[in-house]
């Protein structure tokens, strides 16, 4: 009986790789400020919205059921946007750093590795998790919260993050890139996350005429956002009710309870992956050596001018090499800007209302910024880590580029490699302003829809015109941006995974309060546009949602000047900063590099 719990226990919860990930993480002082400091982030939202003029029980209640669904929904989107950078290399980094072929040649078994690697990481996403469960049990002080809806938002957060690790898994397990899998896992992610919220607007049907509630969709339970709205807001979100309708029972689940049909459906498709992986885990080992051989071979290539700059040539070069890689972009920019001008055209036909049009360009125009943004913060953060593991780090430093020259030409590789996807948005909000400029490409339907400004309306564009010269502007520099935030932590890091984590990381530090504000100030004349232009994300939302700006929709010339002016402002304030992370990474760089030297 002994050995066999025994081997029980070196499955899950001592096997020897998610001991090892657990305790290596557990001893960087990194890891301990990223959950000390998503706490505090917790608890500074939780007193604000707790703050308030009403002093009664009932003021109490509503403020503490408010916070309630902001950290609620905080968490998920936590999920997204952490859960792809600690799982995506999973696999892969064992081979990165020469370690996999201890592994494969190691008594562990198939489903070890698999469980390891998963459950290892997933720790560090639970631990934050869990940080903020006593949070939610003060809210119940106040009443308004139940207790279920708090076990249900962690599970849902939870399931969320257990079906991300398992495809993250599977698709370090069949690929041999795990930067590429990481880049490509934030895309699907931001892909259906909007695509799922865009199809549901598009789906929602009223209960009753003139009635604000609203009943759930297909839709509902695949996206857990939908799933946490219809738990926390059932009033307005209403589950359809198919009991006694002869209905088959999947059909009364999936509408009537999307929470546990969400969870039970999560937790099906994490073992289907969890089983393939398993079965397909140490093929990744034979794959390696197979490339390994077919790089050896000649490639019969004509050589390339490299031009001032050998750094800049080499990662415009070396990211394009494989037909996958290009293809993969131009793909991208391809049907992105196919399925825009489908909708246009759509608009024009007058199959979609421009209210649905402008839901549908928010979610593409938002899922394009994210992706652009997200790619150059892993492209830049893997630019010298990637070097330092693979070793090429060191014959570079035997030539005589300077570090100068060397983080110049990272930067201007990256920004001109990652240009045709800057291009994307640009070139969708450029559509939809020559659509509103030309009267719907010429089929003389009114272009105006009413926004609320203060206790009035006043008629706006379906598209604001002049974010189309704002975005570029603004775009652009904030992709400089990134692009050195994931320079200088790439320099900083041993690893990958750490620089991608602590690049996002600030990026996020820089970009959330400052949407937030912009938000906040929307209804303050000109200023309130000024900082929404500073931000790609919120100047896009504005774009297509005026009364984000509602407080210089009155005067047109006014708010074209404070959009394009902030925009401008922005890009100014951007590259200064640039200009200094750029100094600072000079000066520093070879007292880091040799710190960090022969380490992985």
């Amino acid at each position: 009986m002994a050995p066999v719990v025994d081997r029980l226990l070196r499955v899950l919860p001592l096997n020897p790789i998610a001991v090892r990930i657990v305790q290596g993480g557990s001893r960087r002082t990194r890891h301990l400020l990223v959950r000390s400091g998503y706490l505090a982030v917790m608890v500074l939202i939780l007193l604000i919205a707790l703050l308030g003029s009403g002093a009664t029980l009932r003021d109490l209640a509503q403020r503490g059921a408010s916070a309630f669904a902001i950290v609620s929904y905080g968490q998920v989107a936590l999920i997204c946007i952490l859960a792809p950078v600690f799982l995506g290399g999973a696999i892969a980094q064992e081979s990165n750093s020469q370690t996999w072929d201890v592994i494969v040649t190691s008594p562990l078994s198939s489903l070890q590795i698999v469980l390891g690697n998963l459950f290892g990481r997933l720790f560090f996403v639970f631990a934050l998790l869990i940080s903020t469960f006593p949070l939610f049990a003060v809210t119940q002080l106040f009443g308004g919260v139940p207790g279920s809806a708090i076990i249900e938002s962690y599970a849902i957060a939870a399931a969320s993050a257990l079906l991300m690790g398992s495809i993250a898994i599977t698709l370090s397990a069949t690929r041999s890139a795990g930067r590429r899998a990481v880049f490509t896992f934030y895309t699907a992610i931001l892909l259906y996350v909007f695509a799922t919220l865009a199809i549901d607007r598009a789906l929602r049907a009223p209960i009753a005429i003139g009635s604000v509630a609203v009943f759930t969709t297909a839709m509902t339970p695949v996206n857990p956002f939908l799933t946490l709205e219809a738990l926390l807001e059932p009033n307005t979100y209403i589950p359809r009710e198919y009991a006694g309708t002869g209905h088959w029972w999947p059909v009364r689940a999936w509408f009537g309870a999307p929470v546990a049909t969400q969870l039970l459906s999560f937790a099906l498709l994490s073992l289907g992956f969890i089983v393939y992986s398993t079965l397909r885990v140490r093929w990744l080992g034979v794959a390696l050596v197979g490339a390994s051989r077919r790089a050896k071979g000649a490639s019969g290539r004509a050589p390339h001018h490299v031009g001032h700059n050998p750094v800049a040539w080499r990662e415009i070069n070396l990211r394009g090499q494989t037909a996958a890689t290009r293809a993969a972009r131009w793909i991208f920019v391809a049907v992105a800007l196919s399925v825009a001008l489908g909708v246009l055209l759509l608009t024009r036909s007058g199959t979609l209302s421009l209210d649905q049009a402008r839901l549908a360009l928010a979610a593409i125009l938002g899922a394009e910024v994210l992706i652009v943004v997200l790619a150059a913060l892993n492209m830049s953060a893997t630019a010298v880590s990637r070097e330092r593991e693979d070793k090429s780090l060191d014959i570079l430093l035997t030539t005589p580029i300077q570090p100068g020259a060397y983080i110049s030409g990272k930067l201007r590789g990256l920004v001109l490699y990652l240009l045709p996807l800057i291009a994307v948005p640009s070139i969708t909000l450029a559509m939809a302003a020559i659509f509103v400029l030309t009267g719907g490409f010429g089929s003389g339907a009114s272009m105006l829809l009413p926004a609320t400004v203060g206790t009035g309306t006043v008629n706006v564009p379906f598209i604001l015109p002049e974010t189309a010269i704002a975005l570029p502007i603004v775009l652009s520099s904030f992709v400089a941006l990134c692009v050195m935030i994931g320079l200088d932590w790439s320099v900083r890091s041993r690893g990958t995974i750490g620089s991608v984590v602590a690049a996002t990381g600030v990026a996020l530090a820089i970009a959330l309060p400052t949407g937030l504000c912009g938000m906040a100030s929307s209804s303050v004349p000109y200023f309130g546009a000024i900082v929404n232009a500073a931000i790609p994300l919120n100047l896009v939302l504005a774009a297509v949602d005026p009364e984000m700006i509602e407080g210089s929709l009155e005067s047109p010339v006014g708010r074209r000047l404070a959009l394009i002016g902030g925009s401008l402002g922005a890009a100014i304030v951007y590259c200064a900063i640039v200009y200094g992370l750029h100094s600072s990474i000079k000066v520093n760089f070879m007292m880091r590099v040799r710190r960090l030297s022969g380490t992985s």
